[in-house]
This record gives structure tokens, C-alpha cells and sequence, in this order.
């Protein structure tokens, strides 16, 4: 396989993903779930969530008081159940499960603090800023038997779910030879993230990157997945700052291709022209809830192949790629995997 990564987020990987079956209504009693880390704006993915019956928050760690106590007010859950230390926090409230909303960098504690008691784990993307922390987590994981899933935005998308069918189970797109994915937006400044946030994700060490990591993860994961997790060959990249005076530290570049999570465009070799097709959670068996996954996942009703894209497997893998691609761009020359 030869993954070509260009241009910070403008990565030459893939725009598809694995399809699962949808989470059903549930009756069984809810998971005991803990969050640890308040500063990734996606919080509001899990504090934002209608009450499916599914889990029960249970604690919230955040070292930040302030921002703890400004979400509390405006989720509505009670201060009482905010901490400033992990593991008391772990050790009072016993969480059956651990969602992640903090810097990339800071995963590895999250895991080293769950993995030995016994909490399965999922983070927000990409699992690591590092190989060397991906593979300890993934040790924990494995040595203690927890989950620890990584999410996507990408991987509730309906028609990301339709694009994988149209390249794994028909004939619509023949042999693979290319694949090619964009993805990006503004910046995350232009598009109105807070300091807090951009505070660390704008840095190198906490976040790993700039626009490499923060979008180039997306490809490399659904690309590992459509690749059954082969290692790639080389990993070649070239990132970019149009805006140093608002990024200094960081790659900024940013380009997309895709129209949105329900529409698609298709075209094939007897197809002359694109044609628009829309795709919903109807038309083709996806979760568009990760939180709903990770409890199908806990519940032993899902079963992931170390592709999946929520995989551990799948994601060490991917920041296999994300290191390479930022030694590439560094050095300037095309990186072989070992």
C-alpha cells in the first residue's frame, strides 16, 4: 500500500468507513460513565446528549474549576460531581466507563489511570500525539482487558458508511488504485473555538500538530481501515503556514471536498456524469451516535475487528502514520515504514 499524505490537513488517503448495525432502544440498566478533561469544545457531544437511557454520568474530572463549573451550569449537572484529581475521582465514584475530552497528549495518563482499574476508555481523535504513547496505551489496554475506542466525527457520517459499501461490497467502484481525501475548514480560531481550546490545540507538544494531526487523522484512519490495518509502505508530507501571525507553532493549511454527512456525489466509468445522491441512517446501517457505539461495544453486542475504525488496532496504526508523515514534513523526504 503507498499512502501519500500532502499539505497538512489535505491528506491523499480515503473518504469511507466501516458500517455497524444501529443501536437499539435500550432497557438494560445504564453505565456508570465518568469524563476526564472538560477543554476539547467536543464536550458538548457527550454534555449535549439527549438522555438515551444508555449511561449516567457519574463524575467529571477537569483541573480547570472555572470552565468545570461554567459547563455545569450550562448542561446542568451537578457541581458536586467535579473533581481536580483522576484518580480520586476513579477511586469515589467507580465509573464503568471514561470518555476523554482533553488534549491529545494528555490520553496516556487518562489510560494509565482506567486501564489498571479496571475502566474501559474511548478518546476523542486521534488516540495519541506519539507512537511511543499509543503503544503503551494499547499495552494497558490488552494487559488489564479494558475497550478503549478513539473517536471520529467522520465515523457517524451516513454517507462516509455508503462509501465504504460502494467500494467493498459492489462493483460500482472496481479495483482500488486511488484514493484520495480533503478534509478541513477555516481554522479553528475563524471558526470560533475558544481560548481554552485553542490553547492547546494549536500546540505542537499538546496536540502533536497542527492541521497533520488534527485533520490528517481522519484519512489514515479510514484508510487503515479499508486497508484491513496493512501497514503502508512510505508516508510522504508537506504541511504549510498561510497564517503564521495566527498560528505560529503550528501547520494551518485546510481544504474540503466533500459536501457534507448526508449528501454525496457519484460517478463511475459508465456514469458520465456526477450524480447527487442523498444518504441517511435509513438508507444504510450506521450509528450516527459514537456514545451509542461505545455502549453496544461494553455491552458485548458489537464486536470490532482490529480494523474498525473505532479500533485500537486500527488507531495505533494510525499514528504510525501521523509520526512519519510529521518526519516527512520535516525533513523534506518521503519516510519508509518499517
Amino acid at each position: 500500500m503507498r499512502t501519500v499524505i500532502h499539505s497538512l490537513s489535505l491528506f491523499l488517503i480515503i473518504l469511507v468507513i466501516s458500517a455497524s448495525a444501529k443501536a437499539q432502544t435500550v432497557t438494560e440498566k445504564p453505565i456508570r460513565l465518568a469524563i476526564a478533561g472538560m477543554t476539547h469544545a467536543h464536550i458538548a457531544f457527550i454534555l449535549g446528549r439527549k438522555d438515551k437511557g444508555d449511561f449516567v454520568l457519574s463524575g467529571v474530572y477537569e483541573p480547570n474549576n472555572e470552565l468545570a463549573l461554567r459547563l455545569s451550569k450550562r448542561y446542568n449537572f451537578s457541581p458536586d460531581l467535579i473533581y481536580n484529581d483522576l484518580g480520586k475521582m476513579l477511586d469515589k465514584v467507580k465509573p464503568e466507563a471514561v470518555v476523554a475530552f482533553g488534549s491529545v497528549y494528555e490520553h496516556m495518563a487518562v489510560v494509565e489511570a482506567c486501564a489498571p482499574r479496571g475502566i474501559n476508555v474511548m478518546v476523542e481523535k486521534p488516540l495519541a500525539t506519539n507512537v511511543k504513547h499509543a503503544e503503551r496505551m494499547a499495552a494497558l489496554a490488552h494487559k488489564y482487558n479494558i475497550q478503549l475506542l478513539t473517536d471520529y466525527e467522520t465515523s457517524w457520517y451516513p454517507t462516509t458508511a455508503k462509501s465504504f459499501q460502494l467500494v467493498n461490497d459492489s462493483n460500482f467502484v472496481g479495483k482500488l488504485k486511488k484514493v484520495v481525501m480533503h478534509d478541513g475548514h477555516q481554522g479553528p480560531k475563524e471558526i470560533g473555538c475558544d481560548k481554552i481550546f485553542l490553547d492547546w490545540l494549536t500546540d505542537p507538544v499538546q496536540n502533536g500538530g497542527g492541521a497533520l494531526i488534527d485533520f490528517g487523522c481522519y484519512g489514515a484512519n479510514l484508510m487503515t481501515g479499508l486497508m484491513h490495518n496493512q501497514k503502508p509502505l512510505s508516508v510522504t508530507a508537506v504541511t504549510k503556514q498561510y497564517k503564521p501571525d495566527v498560528y505560529p507553532k503550528v501547520d494551518d493549511d485546510a481544504t474540503i471536498i466533500t459536501i457534507d454527512n448526508n449528501n454525496m456525489r457519484l460517478r463511475n466509468r459508465i456514469m458520465p456524469s456526477e450524480m447527487p445522491q442523498t444518504v441517511t441512517a435509513k438508507d444504510i446501517n450506521v450509528y450516527e451516535d459514537p456514545f451509542s457505539y461505545f455502549y453496544d461495544v461494553l455491552k458485548g453486542k458489537v464486536t470490532m475487528k482490529p480494523y474498525d475504525l473505532y479500533a485500537l488496532e486500527n488507531n495505533v496504526r494510525v499514528v504510525e502514520i501521523l509520526e512519519a508523515a510529521r518526519e516527512s514534513a520535516k525533513s523534506g523526504k518521503t519516510v519508509l515504514i518499517k
